[in-house]
């Protein structure tokens, strides 16, 4: 336990170096651990092991969906839902999942995300119906929306703005990519080898691991005093708003942008959030503090983040169609195929931060966008039917998985900038909104590009990745917006 010499000393010397150390109320670290490397080591543990789960658990259903369908008989619609179930809760408790970490403490919400995931994820992998498993799904993207901007908030708790914690949250973002990029492969490989049930049943061994060094070695202080009262009618709010939102997107790529079942929850979606703006604007303790929008680096940062992830999105979905149904690769083969794309992704955002410090993050984050564009129009010039490994998979996958390492390692990275430790939780949930929602529309869009039309099944994803990389080069008409490097925000000058 820290005394409060040993703490006032440590604040002494902070502030004569001109540090900024985490608040002690917030900080999941203890302010006199929060630089020793001894104490970090659970900080980043938790964070990237937590963040690896969550996106594994996009993608590594899907190469047993077949398999659930016939294991359970389940029809189109269910299998659908399999999917979308985590999908729609994952990105509707996001924001209140970042706000509850400021509200109660980075460990206990994650402890608490931790266990319902892992709790969902052995029910599901238990289900012996479409109702359960389905149902499992959605707790499963609950648990997760807890989880994952807890991931970032550790590292943005524990480090202070700088190149340290830029190469963290580089290395968060590889490894979330990482763990999209390995789903297919640890999902064919399961499925194979064991049963589609062991792809979610894997969650709970290395759950109760995880938790094990959460619980015992990451350390929090949090005064009873400093803790508000939850805005309910805010959580209420915004969790039906993007849900609904993600639903009705989800619905246009089946029914179109025209149909009942679309139009209606997007409607719904909308007002609701524009509830949860005025509810918030009056609110003594907001949910989101719409201050936080005034802070340009958030409010731009996740404008970018949501257009780039709408192409973004297209690299692993259409990528994965190309190579099953066109080149008929087995789900193994297609899990080895995207290694090159991972590799690729860890170099680049190894590479990101060095790169940052010579030439700025504004020019390295166009930098990252147009090379993530350029593969997208690569990979669209070369996906036809008797395309091989090399010449249609692996020459694209390097500019592609690169750019998209650096663009969203440097917006996650601005994005979370410029704002106290109080609101850390709620601007990384923030963050993950906007990337789940950037994705969710990208797949309705990118999806409807790809029907559109008449011609082969490639010829689509061929059309697909055009559209993607369009957006992707659109989107850094906004780069320019991001505020400078080391300018003071009001966030910044008045804590």
């Amino acid at each position: 336990m820290t005394t409060p010499d040993a703490t006032d000393t440590t604040d002494a010397d902070a502030a004569h170096a001109g540090v900024r150390l985490p608040h002690p109320a917030a900080s999941p670290l203890s302010p006199a651990d929060a630089a020793s490397p001894a104490r970090l080591w659970p900080v980043l543990l938790a964070s990237y092991i937590g963040q690896f789960l969550v996106v594994l658990d996009v993608s590594v259903v899907n190469v047993a969906l077949p398999s659930m369908r016939d294991d359970l008989a389940l029809g189109g619609s269910a299998l659908q839902w399999v999917v979308n179930g985590y999908a729609l809760t994952f990105a509707g408790f996001l924001l209140l999942g970042g706000r509850l970490a400021d509200l109660f403490g980075a460990k206990r919400v994650y402890l608490a995300g931790l266990g319902l995931f892992a709790a969902a994820s052995l029910a599901g992998g238990l289900a012996q119906s479409d109702a359960v498993l389905i149902t499992a799904r959605a707790a499963q993207g609950v648990g997760a929306a807890f989880l994952a901007p807890v991931t970032l908030s550790l590292l943005t708790r524990a480090l202070p703005e700088g190149a340290a914690r830029t190469r963290a949250i580089a290395a968060w973002t590889a490894v979330g990519a990482a763990g999209g990029a390995a789903g297919g492969l640890i999902g064919g490989v399961l499925t194979d080898l064991a049963s589609w049930r062991w792809v979610l049943l894997i969650n709970v061994p290395i759950g109760a691991a995880v938790g094990a060094v959460v619980l015992l070695w990451l350390r929090e202080q949090r005064r009873a005093a400093d803790r508000p009262a939850l805005d309910l009618p805010g959580a209420v709010l915004v969790t039906g708003g993007v849900g609904a939102v993600a639903y009705g997107i989800t619905e246009t790529e089946s029914a179109g942008w025209t149909a009942a079942s679309a139009l209606l929850p997007l409607l719904a979606g909308l007002v609701a959030l524009a509830g949860f703006v005025a509810v918030e604007a009056r609110s003594a303790q907001p949910l989101m503090p719409l201050r936080l929008f005034r802070v340009r680096a958030v409010a731009v940062g996740n404008v970018v983040t949501l257009v780039s992830m709408v192409g973004g999105f297209a690299m692993w979905y259409f990528l994965t169609l190309y190579m099953q149904t066109v080149l008929d690769y087995s789900a193994i083969r297609t899990g080895l195929a995207f290694l090159p794309h991972t590799a690729a992704l860890i170099l680049a955002s190894q590479l990101a931060p060095r790169l940052t410090a010579r030439f700025g993050s504004r020019t390295m984050t166009v930098a990252g966008g147009l090379l993530t564009a350029g593969g997208f129009l690569w990979q669209a010039a070369v996906l036809d039917a008797d395309g091989t490994f090399v010449s249609a998979v692996l020459g694209p996958a390097l500019p592609m998985a690169a750019g998209i390492a650096v663009l969203m390692a440097l917006l996650t990275d601005v994005s979370t900038s410029g704002v106290g430790e109080r609101d850390a939780g709620g601007v990384s949930g923030l963050v993950n909104t906007s990337r789940q929602i950037g994705a969710v529309l990208g797949l309705a869009i990118l999806g409807a590009v790809a029907s559109a039309g008449h011609g082969t099944p490639e010829d689509g994803y061929a059309r697909a990745f055009l559209a993607a990389g369009v957006i992707t080069a659109a989107s850094m008409l906004l780069v320019p917006f991001l505020p400078r490097p080391g300018r003071a925000t009001p966030e910044r000058v008045h804590p």
